[in-house]
């Protein structure tokens, strides 16, 4: 194996046809490549007996499939599992898995640490290093598929769903999370149903735009307050794109109202969850196709907040559903490893500026804010 050579594991099927295309390997030829990768899961180039000899001796030479080592892997008593996945650099990410009768859904990171210093979240406490690769995205589902077949006597379902809902902001990491979107969606990989793949967002609205016109997965945006005031606190990324921005962009997300865009709200005791909160609410997403999501708080060390009561959580819910906003409760899983929602902290390491990544990650995204139109 050359010194230079890619991993497989990077590319989506359009990405290794262009790059297979200069040595006249044709396209039914990568398409079978692609599908023993992800499909089949095939551990390295010299395992592919079956494909074109030419082929194989090439990627023997010039590829190679690489996995995500297992720092760390915790099994709650609900079926949950998380993993530390150490990176080669050294840093670590986490990863979670969430079974339920007829599905699982996997929580996969996009970033090491994250840039957003959300003030709930676990995950902002640990800093911003860097943006993950495709093939350490990818390399998450891809060792998670393979050790869940290791619990065989707990009969836990394989992966339905995708959540770009772990470490990080996934659209601050714009290509490489596309790149891992097309292969969970591509039928000679994963294909995942495009409702069953979420991509989750604070409201980096250029990169909405984008999104928009680049993939037809699921969007879920972190609400977590229905004024500028109070999200400016919990999610200082509101300061620079504010909520009369976020909420133009979802208003017409998708086409015709053909589907609502999932809003996610942590609930915060005495902070968000009271009855003025929900008529803000109203006021907010009053001609917005839109469903809300009540997510229990769910502490870390040194947290500032507590969770609302349950009575209180299930008042709320009350209310939106009597004004007619279609609002769910997330039931907490996995809290006892520290797997749930806004718990996932990694080691990270090195941590780099959070605002130059900001800045300079909005600068590469080529969609102009106010030309476009919604």
């Amino acid at each position: 194996m050359s010194q230079t050579a890619c991993n497989l594991l990077d590319f989506d099927r359009q990405a290794l046809t262009e790059w297979l295309a200069p040595h006249q390997f044709s396209k039914p030829q990568v398409a079978r490549l692609f599908q023993a990768i992800h499909q089949h899961q095939y551990e390295n180039p010299q395992s592919l007996h079956f494909i074109n000899r030419k082929l194989r001796e090439f990627l023997i030479v010039h590829a190679y499939i690489g996995q995500l080592a297992v720092k760390k892997e915790q099994l709650a008593t609900d079926g949950v599992i998380k993993w530390l996945f150490e990176l080669a650099d050294g840093n670590a990410i986490e990863t979670v898995y969430i079974p339920e009768k007829k599905r699982a859904t996997l929580c996969i990171s996009s970033q090491v640490g994250c840039s957003l210093n959300c003030s709930f979240c676990a995950t902002a406490r640990q800093g911003f290093n860097r943006n993950l690769t495709t093939a350490e995205i990818i390399g998450q589902i891809y060792t998670a598929s393979e050790r869940i077949k290791k619990f065989n006597s707990h009969s836990l379902p394989p992966i339905t769903n995708v959540v770009f809902m772990g470490m990080g902001e996934p659209l601050l990491n714009f290509e490489s999370v596309i790149s891992a979107a097309n292969v969970l969606l591509d039928d000679w990989a994963y294909g995942l149903a495009h409702r069953k793949v979420t991509i989750s967002t604070s409201g980096v609205v250029p990169a909405m735009l984008q999104l928009k016109q680049r993939s037809p997965v699921a969007l879920a945006v972190s609400l977590h307050a229905p004024n500028d005031e109070l999200r400016n606190l919990l999610v200082p990324l509101n300061k620079r794109y504010p909520l009369k921005d976020l909420i133009s962009v979802c208003r017409h997300y998708y086409t015709a109202g053909k589907r609502e865009v999932t809003f996610e709200y942590v609930m915060l005791d005495g902070i968000n969850d009271q009855n003025l909160h929900v008529e803000q609410l109203f006021d907010l997403l009053k001609d917005v196709p839109a469903k809300i999501n009540l997510i229990p708080f769910n502490p870390f060390p040194q947290a500032e907040f507590k969770t609302s009561p349950t009575k209180r959580i299930l008042e709320f819910q009350k209310q939106l559903l009597a004004g007619g906003i279609v609002t769910t409760v997330r039931r907490p899983r996995g809290e006892k490893i520290a797997a749930a929602c806004g718990q996932l902290a990694g080691e990270v390491s090195s941590k780099a500026d959070r605002q130059r990544h900001i800045t300079k990650t909005l600068g590469k995204i080529n969609i102009i804010h106010q030309s476009v139109n919604y």
